[in-house]
């Protein structure tokens, strides 16, 4: 690990489990929760506007109190989820959270009711025509509520129900040891040692990384049945006809554009996957690379290790490039322990912004083993910082930005990362280094994340005739990853464990599109501001970046496209994107 790595301080939300605020913050909430259901359940619809304004603000203001409670103890247990008094705090608070949601559920569920001349009616009060967008998302899942009743029970039920199950994925797979050159190291370290440089060590990480994976795999085919039969119960209660709607519906984006982009992706596989790991096998002096070889760095790069304090500057340096006041927001998650970047046994693999409530500021995980892909990561997941803190003014119901836009602000971060490094880099082999390994993160993040999606639709569709065994699991995530990683990329059987270590197919089903489409998105824009740097107007396009991010959950995603004269709804959007990583191979054969 690299030196002075920052650990966050969460002193700014609450000095322990201990804090006497907490526990006064908790039995505030609790009383809140139960007035403001005494006073106003059942009785929504004749409330007048300026009722509504006063209740809705309530509502915000009880949702932000907890969600300070909650984000405190979700952040916690992400740094440290070995720690039993930890994990027993952050399950009492997934609990007590439960039973606040469950007695505030009636405010959204009956403002959904509302007759559509109704809430044009109520709209005409400015006060509470502030919040039309907040009310927009809340009655589109009017079609899906079930009676009151219903909805109070799941509710009450979530920390038993999949919550628990996550729960149980997450201390599973941080609690695992993967024996690797003469030690046990976690999930993190067997990861990070799939990029080595040497052949050797990336065959014997992926051994142990399959042999690992394979030992546990009865709890984790489990667990995966058992999420996905949850959530097919409830969305047919509630009349989702596919797996992905609910997805997409909380996403606030229409089916029939998520349909394009993985139609979009899946059908330029072969010159985009296909052709670049071809190129890269020739490159490591092969016809096929083993699938532990995929992230490789190519022959010569010796992928050169950044301290701390370097991609701190390399971030900042490439923020400031683009908008002086990017970097000035990012500044002080580095100053004031904002991140906590230091890898450890017991910490959450992978990385995370999070936005914790607008009243306070985000906190940014990650597990930085100083390589160019974590400066890369740092760059996301600051993009994701920044973009919460400009949207923290929308307030707490308004705020929050679907995934779809939240990732295009991360990946356009990490873009301007990229090129400053990029940029900066005179050597030829030097160049066709980084250019490969942005290839790479790109086919990741769109092709790899879509393939995670074909998984996904395939695994849910199937399971509900029944519970699918592990061989069963593995069969299709074979067929989907042979189907994006092409030839060139040899997996044999000790490939089929690995879908078993993605957290989002637990955690989050159906979220993982989202990075194909901030991605392509994110090169459907990076070519407009090109145009408009080559014009001499970059700061017009700056302008609307900013207001992007600015609005928050306030605009949907095509109304913000439409600024930059983009339609996600068309093929060619997406084929704009794609586009951009089929020249950027272009250059790297022409480099060859």
């Amino acid at each position: 690990m690299p030196d002075s790595c920052p650990i966050w301080d969460l002193n700014d939300l609450y000095s322990g489990i201990t804090d006497v605020k907490l526990a006064s913050d908790v039995v505030s909430c609790r009383k809140a929760a139960a007035a403001l259901q005494d006073r106003w359940q059942g009785k929504l619809a004749k409330a007048s506007a300026d009722e509504l304004v006063v209740i809705i603000g309530e509502y915000e203001h009880l949702l932000e109190q907890f969600g300070r409670v909650q984000s405190h103890a979700q952040l916690l247990f992400a740094a440290n989820t070995a720690e039993p008094e930890i994990a027993k705090h952050h399950q009492s608070m997934r609990e007590i959270g439960a039973e606040i949601h469950a007695k505030i559920l009636f405010v959204e569920l009956e403002i959904a009711r509302f007759d559509k001349s109704h809430v044009k009616t109520l709209l005409q009060t400015p006060t509470l025509a502030h919040f039309a967008p907040w009310l927009r998302r809340v009655r589109a899942m009017a079609p899906y509520q079930l009676a009151p009743e219903i909805e109070q029970m799941i509710a009450e039920r979530a920390p038993t129900g999949s919550a628990a199950w996550v729960r149980l994925f997450d201390e599973t797979t941080t609690a695992m040891r993967f024996p690797f050159d003469g030690r046990d190291v976690t999930e993190a370290e067997i990861l990070d040692a799939l990029s080595h440089s040497d052949a050797a060590t990336r065959a014997e990480a992926g051994q142990s990384l399959s042999t690992t994976l394979k030992s546990h795999e009865r709890l984790l085919s489990l667990t995966l049945n058992t999420i996905a039969k949850d959530k097919q119960i409830e969305d047919g209660w509630r009349g989702f006809k596919r797996p992905v709607e609910p997805r997409n519906l909380a996403n606030d984006v229409d089916d029939a554009v998520v349909d394009t982009l993985v139609l979009a992706v899946n059908q330029r596989n072969s010159n985009l996957t296909h052709r670049y790991y071809q190129l890269k096998a020739k490159w490591m002096g092969t016809k096929q690379l083993n699938w532990w070889d995929r992230n490789a760095p190519l022959p010569g790069d010796d992928d050169r290790k950044f301290s701390w304090d370097e991609a701190r500057q390399i971030v900042l340096d490439a923020f400031a490039g683009f908008d002086p006041s990017m970097a000035e927001i990012a500044k002080p998650f580095f100053s004031n322990n904002w991140i906590d970047a230091a890898p450890r046994a017991g910490k959450s693999s992978g990385a995370f912004s999070h936005p914790v409530v607008p009243s306070a500021h985000p906190y940014i995980l990650m597990n930085f083993a100083g390589k160019s892909r974590d400066v890369m990561t740092l760059a996301h997941e600051m993009g994701h910082g920044i973009h919460q803190s400009l949207a923290a003014d929308q307030g707490y119901l308004m705020s929050d930005t679907p995934l779809t836009l939240a990732e295009t602000a991360s990946v356009f971060a990490e873009m301007l990362a990229f090129r400053h490094l990029l940029d900066g880099q005179k050597n030829a082999d030097a160049r066709r280094y980084l250019l490969a390994g942005k290839v790479e993160d790109m086919l990741n993040t769109v092709v790899r994340q879509v393939a995670f999606h074909n998984f996904e639709t395939q695994f849910h569709d199937r399971r509900r005739a029944g519970e699918l065994t592990a061989d069963e699991i593995a069969d299709i995530w074979m067929e989907t990853q042979r189907a994006a990683l092409g030839p060139a990329i040899r997996i044999g059987d000790d490939y089929r464990p690995i879908w078993s270590y993605v957290p989002h197919f637990v955690h989050t089903p159906f979220y993982v599109y989202a990075y194909a489409f901030g991605d392509c998105l994110v090169n459907a824009l990076w070519q407009q501001y090109q145009t408009c740097l080559q014009q001499g107007n970059a700061r017009d396009f700056i302008a609307q970046y900013t207001h992007l991010l600015m609005a928050g959950g306030t605009e949907r995603y095509d109304v913000a496209l439409k600024r930059f004269d983009l339609d996600a709804s068309q093929a060619a959007f997406w084929s704009l994107g794609l586009d951009m990583i089929g020249d950027m191979i272009d250059e790297l054969e022409s480099l060859t």
